[in-house]
């Protein structure tokens, strides 16, 4: 078996009325916002926080910092193996959009951003706690990600990708707690200065599988360096508003979720190792619940077993082992 899967994309408004759909993992960020008794003022907050983020960064011709708003689509992929209606919610991603409002302009942005998936859950809090089970020392499964990363490349140079989207998908990730990174004199307008780590990290394995390069890179404004995993020339491929999209959504969602790296009160200094436990702080505004997005990984994980990996177990096999 070597065919392609069918992949179907459904677009969702991340606004301040959103409700999560059900196939949606309720870990990822957006979704664990509009939960609870403070979901509209979460998303009616957040989205104010990007706003800003981007009018403060694209501050030319922008005298009132108010010449942008950003939108964000919520792209959920489904994909369909069996050629019936039992497609499995394989990857969600967003999608920014901005709006000129001097111009009355809508600019397209960048697609990816957040990155979801189920299958990665299932790779990380189930086959790989089950292979690190009783053992005295960490190790890695045998093609551990293979199939998670020729899923995802699959779904990139698909007829239905291209026909979505005009460009690679961009996916900026929070650094490692467990990572050392060093100051370059590199400098990028938008992207801001480069840093580098001092080893790889499962992470970057994983999304190497993926087809992905990473380069890490702390914007102007920001007090951390960012992970920016990509396709083809990050610095060449991308307008500077398309980067300014990515970098206030994503740097939005991390001053909410990892604070104590991207809101803290001291900007990474040449040589910086993120601490989790940095009490030199500030909290945003927004309710998000950290404990329950640990402990529903495993749940997620365990639900990709149960409807997708076992079920199609030997159909995933040998199309994996036929890919190119």
């Amino acid at each position: 078996m070597n065919k392609d899967f069918a992949f179907n994309i459904k677009n969702i408004c991340f606004d301040e009325n959103y409700q999560p759909s059900d196939s949606t993992r309720i870990t990822t960020n957006f979704a664990n916002l509009a939960r609870g008794t403070s979901r509209q003022a979460n998303l009616r907050k957040t989205l104010k926080m990007i706003n800003n983020s981007f009018n403060a960064m694209a501050h030319w011709d922008n005298p009132n910092g108010d010449r942008y708003c950003v939108e964000l689509d919520i792209i959920s992929v489904e994909m369909d193996i069996e050629g019936g209606d039992k497609a499995f919610p394989s990857i969600e991603i967003l999608k920014t959009n901005i709006i000129d409002h001097k111009t009355n302009k809508h600019i397209e942005g960048i697609v990816g951003n957040n990155f979801s998936s189920y299958v990665r859950d299932y790779d990380f809090s189930v086959l790989l706690l089950d292979h690190n089970k009783d053992q005295a020392t960490f190790s890695i499964p045998n093609n551990f990600g293979d199939l998670h990363g020729k899923l995802f490349q699959n779904f990139v140079n698909s007829t239905t990708y291209k026909e979505n989207f005009n460009k690679p998908p961009v996916i900026c990730l929070s650094v490692s707690d467990n990572k050392v990174y060093r100051r370059t004199e590199n400098e990028h307008p938008v992207l801001g200065v480069e840093y580098t780590p001092n080893e790889s990290s499962l992470t970057e394995q994983y999304f190497k599988k993926m087809g992905l390069q990473v380069r890490y890179f702390m914007p102007p404004n920001s007090v951390a360096p960012f992970a920016f995993y990509f396709f083809g020339d990050l610095l060449a491929d991308y307008t500077n508003l398309e980067l300014i999209s990515t970098i206030s959504t994503m740097g939005t969602f991390q001053k909410i979720y990892r604070p104590e790296i991207y809101n803290a009160n001291a900007t990474a200094g040449k040589c910086y190792q993120p601490n989790l436990k940095n009490l030199d702080h500030s909290l945003t505004q927004i309710v998000y619940d950290r404990e329950e997005r640990s402990q529903l990984a495993i749940e997620q994980g365990k639900r990709a077993e149960e409807q997708f990996i076992k079920p199609y177990q030997t159909v995933l096999e040998q199309w994996s082992a036929n890919f190119a």
